[in-house]
């Protein structure tokens, strides 16, 4: 099977061309592919997917075999495979995936996507702003906003000495959440600059995530800490987001790689 291997700020995925490709079993593949020491070491696989009502369309697995909605930085990766590859000839096109449609502008440099812009939509508040949880013994306060898959964002004054792996799978698999949670650490530093940490569900801590990313603007603004318009750091890098409140949506500004490209034994 050829594949290509693609990050968006440290968010790595391996990416399949099924428009001329075939994975018969996409879950037990997302594991194989996946593993960091026997396979070729991603958060997950992504099948990139002709369409009937979009350009194309994306399918995502976790590292786990568990299917998600969406991913930010996984659909600019797709943004960028399908014009660098020449399945699209245009720079604003549209992606179909699990919680929609989603629109991208594509910035091209040099012949090449450089950046991509997302329209990830209408974020949903799934609980109260700043609901009470305890997690570990601990009470923790958290919003819930989905954008097509669920987070719970909360707020610390310390994210860098966060001890994650201490607190991050038992907030995923918490009673509060049935279908288990992504889970966002945040520091607010000023009006307009956040730090976060992700504890990804079905991958762990992974560097980056771009719906995390506009979940945690969006929770910004409700609990007044921020402007609509936020520049968030990961441990991959920074993503631009803007929560339009007129239009009620966020969009998503950020980089695109193509790693390497090879053939893997199935």
């Amino acid at each position: 099977m050829k594949f290509t291997k693609m990050q968006g700020i440290g968010n790595d995925y391996v990416y399949v061309n099924c428009f001329e490709e075939t994975v018969e079993n996409p879950s037990e593949m997302a594991v194989k592919v996946s593993n960091r020491n026997f396979g070729i070491g991603s958060d997950g696989l992504i099948l990139i997917k002709p369409s009937g009502i979009a350009d194309c369309r994306m399918d995502m697995y976790n590292l786990d075999g568990s299917r998600s909605a969406m991913c930010g930085n996984g659909i600019r990766c797709v943004g960028k495979y399908v014009y660098d590859h020449g399945i699209v000839d245009k720079t604003e096109i549209d992606v179909e995936t699990a919680a929609g449609i989603k629109h991208l502008s594509l910035h091209v440099k040099d012949g090449k996507v450089e950046t991509v812009t997302v329209d990830m939509g209408k974020p949903v508040c799934t609980s109260e702003i700043g609901e009470s949880i305890t997690v570990c013994g601990r009470e923790y306060f958290y919003t819930g906003i989905s954008m097509g898959n669920p987070h719970a964002v909360v707020f610390m004054d310390d994210v860098k000495n966060l001890e994650m792996e201490a607190v991050g799978p038992y907030f995923e698999v918490h009673e509060k959440f049935p279908d288990r949670t992504n889970t966002e650490f945040v520091e607010v530093k000023d009006r307009k600059h956040v730090s976060m940490r992700v504890w990804e569900r079905g991958s762990g801590e992974t560097l980056a995530c771009g719906t995390g990313a506009c979940a945690v603007a969006v929770s910004c603004v409700l609990n007044g800490k921020t402007e609509p318009e936020v520049e968030v750091a990961l441990l991959g890098g920074t993503l631009s987001i803007r929560w339009d409140r007129e239009k009620d949506t966020v969009y998503m500004t950020g980089p695109a790689t193509e790693v390497f490209h090879g053939e893997i034994e199935l």
